[in-house]
């Protein structure tokens, strides 16, 4: 017989009792202890929560738009000849995020 894993971790909740009584009736329905079955259930209701994070559903047409980007990409923009180098301080006065550089540029 396997081995269950050991459980010492605890967690604990505040529920209405309404809530309660039908935790307890689906709890007895499945034959398990209270624990158990929001212990499974929790943990179902997590592995489908992360599952819908990792899956992507696309419709037919999106699919098709999808696959199609991926065969046949737009071609890529020219290359420039040479590289603009700037520093971050340049850049962020240039997007706005920076009134004032300290510095002067290379000459």
């Amino acid at each position: 017989m396997p081995q269950e894993p050991t459980r010492t971790a605890r967690i604990e909740a505040r529920i209405a009792p309404d809530a309660l009584a039908v935790v307890k009736r689906a709890a007895e329905i499945q034959g398990r202890s209270i624990s158990d079955f929001v212990v499974a259930a929790a943990q179902e209701a997590a592995h489908r929560t992360i599952e819908e994070t990792q899956i992507i559903r696309l419709s037919v047409q999106d699919q098709r738009a999808f696959a199609e980007a991926i065969l046949n990409p737009p071609p890529l923009a020219p290359a420039r000849s040479q590289p603009q180098s700037i520093c971050p301080p340049c850049h962020r006065q240039r997007v706005g995020l920076s009134r004032t550089v300290s510095h002067t540029e290379p000459g």
